[in-house]
């Protein structure tokens, strides 16, 4: 399967209201006058074309290089002028500097380890001009411990099937998530291709975030629970974070 059917599919069942509040929180969240924001981890570019459409002067980076390819169609059909990067978020000392760098739907999660997570903050921190804004989210402990462990969800169309099945992880608030689709070849006939794949997510405590936050340098840092601007509770399954540089 390439790329380009797996951002199909990817796209299909993604709800679009996620993009629709990642927006929102990133634009009440941000300072007024932010105009260059570079964005982590953009996969097919929804959200990129909605922060250019909301005025932006938009970079957005990705790892993969045919997802990149499908987020510049998406740009192009548009008519957004958006810069694509192909590029890791763990070497970020090419990418120039700017007013904000956000990272949204959990990406930080699949980092492999604690130290990744800690370069991230760092690259990012220098990547920012002064007083710029880094606004990302993560999964919540909760959410890792709680809700994820035998989570499985199956979606279906006359084109495609996918399923979607979590397990408990080897390490501490971690998680394996094993998808699995089945993609028509080809019109008019009834073939299928399968393509399995194992998603690993970890996440931290909120004081360990903290903590690696203000080893990188940021100073002011408030962190809410999912998409709203009131502080975590403790069924909160996702934490967002605003920092100041």
């Amino acid at each position: 399967m390439t790329y380009k059917t797996f951002a199909f599919v990817y796209d299909e069942v993604m709800d679009e209201a996620l993009y629709e509040q990642w927006l929102a929180f990133s634009m009440r969240h941000l300072p007024k006058q932010t105009k260059r924001i570079l964005e982590l981890a953009c996969g097919t570019g929804r959200l990129a074309v909605d922060f250019a459409e909301a005025g932006f002067e938009v970079t957005a980076l990705d790892l993969s290089e045919e997802m990149l390819a499908i987020a510049s169609k998406r740009s192009n059909e548009k008519d957004m002028d958006i810069q694509f990067v192909q590029g890791d978020m763990l070497e970020l000392s090419e990418v120039g500097q700017y007013e904000a760098i956000t990272c949204f739907s959990d990406s930080l999660c699949y980092m492999e380890s604690r130290r990744d997570v800690q370069q991230v903050f760092d690259e990012v921190y220098q990547a920012l001009e002064d007083q710029g804004t880094f606004i990302f989210d993560v999964h919540s402990i909760y959410q890792m411990d709680e809700i994820f462990p035998d989570y499985s969800y199956h979606y279906q169309t006359e084109e495609f099937a996918f399923l979607w099945d979590s397990y408990p992880g080897e390490k501490e608030h971690s998680i394996e998530h094993f998808l699995t689709f089945f993609v028509k070849q080809e019109e008019g006939r009834e073939v299928f291709i399968r393509r399995d794949e194992l998603h690993q997510e970890r996440t931290y405590s909120l004081d360990n975030y903290l903590m690696m936050l203000e080893s990188s340098g940021f100073s002011e840092i408030q962190v809410y629970g999912d998409f709203t601007d009131e502080e975590p509770k403790e069924t909160t399954t996702r934490w967002f974070f605003v920092c100041q540089k």
